[in-house]
């Protein structure tokens, strides 16, 4: 659900990230991309269960230069504002972020 290849999102949105070519010998990279996995994976459901395509914006596993996993939100400027819109709605009705 978090990638390109998996769910067959070949949009256009590009989610490599600059850094993405960035490979250090000897760090686990796999065990941090596992952990931003599973909260890409979260994130992107619910944005479907907020009726956001994942074509317009989902959310990316990655990780950084240390094998640290990174989730990455990767999106249209127009699905983006429609996220944003509903955020703030949301703490603006709770009173603040949860």
């Amino acid at each position: 659900m978090s990638g390109a290849d998996e769910g067959g999102l070949g949009d256009g949105l590009d989610i490599a990230g600059v850094d993405s070519a960035l490979w250090v010998s000897g760090v686990d990279y796999i065990a941090g991309w596992r952990v931003a996995r599973a909260s890409a994976d979260r994130l992107n459901r619910a944005l479907l269960s907020a009726g956001f395509e994942l074509s317009d914006v989902r959310a990316v596993a990655s990780t950084n230069e240390d094998g640290r996993g990174v989730v990455r939100l990767a999106g249209w400027p127009d699905a983006v504002d429609r996220l944003a819109v509903l955020l703030e709605t949301l703490a603006d009705g709770s009173g603040g972020a949860a």
